[in-house]
C-alpha cells in the first residue's frame, strides 16, 4: 500500500513538461488583452426618488416623476420645485457650463403617443424651472420626452408588471458635464 501511495504521490507532485507543439506548427503567441467597461456608480436616495450617476465627467441626476408631478400631470409640485433647487444649485458647483440636458421619460402605461406628449411636456416644464433657478450660470438647457422608451428598469419582471421599476422608470433627468 505504501509503495502504490508513494508512486502516486511522486507522479503527481513531479514537474511535468509543457507539451511540445506539433511539427510544421508555427504562430505568434499574443497576449489576449480585453477592454475594461467604464464601470458606473449609481447613488439613490434611500427613499428611492433621486439618483445620481457619473460616468466619466457626464452627470446624470434622476428624480422620479412621482416627487415632481401628480398623476398623469406636467405642472410641478411644490416639493419639485425644492428637489429642481437642490439638482440646480449642484450643477452651478459641479458643472462646466455648456449644454444641461433634461429628459422626460415614463413607465409603459397608456400609449406611446400620449407618453411622449407626456414626457416632452414634464421634461419643458423642468427646463422652464430649471431656467430660472441657473438663471446666469454659463448654462443652455435642451428638453426633450422619450416617453417609454428608454426605461431604467424592466417594466415588466417574469412577465408581471414591476410597480417599483415602473416607478423609476417615470422620471425626469438632468444631465450635464462636470468640471475636469
Amino acid at each position: 500500500m505504501f509503495r502504490s501511495l508513494s508512486v502516486a504521490l511522486a507522479l503527481v507532485l513531479s514537474p511535468t513538461p509543457a507539451p511540445s507543439p506539433p511539427a510544421g506548427a508555427t504562430g505568434a503567441v499574443e497576449d489576449l488583452v480585453l477592454p475594461v467597461e467604464d464601470i458606473i456608480g449609481e447613488v439613490e436616495s434611500l427613499d428611492g426618488t433621486e439618483s445620481e450617476t457619473k460616468q466619466g465627467r457626464q452627470v446624470t441626476v434622476a428624480l422620479t416623476s412621482d416627487v415632481l408631478f401628480a398623476l398623469d400631470k406636467w405642472q410641478l409640485t411644490a416639493r419639485a420645485r425644492q428637489r429642481l433647487s437642490k439638482v440646480a444649485e449642484k450643477v452651478k458647483a459641479d458643472g462646466a457650463g455648456g449644454a444641461v440636458r433634461i429628459e422626460g421619460h415614463t413607465d409603459d402605461q397608456g400609449s406611446e403617443a400620449y407618453n411622449v406628449r407626456l414626457s416632452q411636456r414634464r421634461a419643458q416644464a423642468v427646463e422652464a424651472a430649471m431656467r430660472g433657478l441657473l438663471a446666469g450660470a454659463g448654462v443652455t438647457l435642451e428638453a426633450r420626452g422619450y416617453g417609454e422608451s428608454r426605461p431604467k428598469r424592466p417594466n415588466l419582471v417574469d412577465g408581471k408588471p414591476n410597480e417599483k421599476n415602473r416607478a423609476q422608470n417615470r422620471r425626469v433627468e438632468v444631465i450635464f458635464t462636470a468640471k475636469a
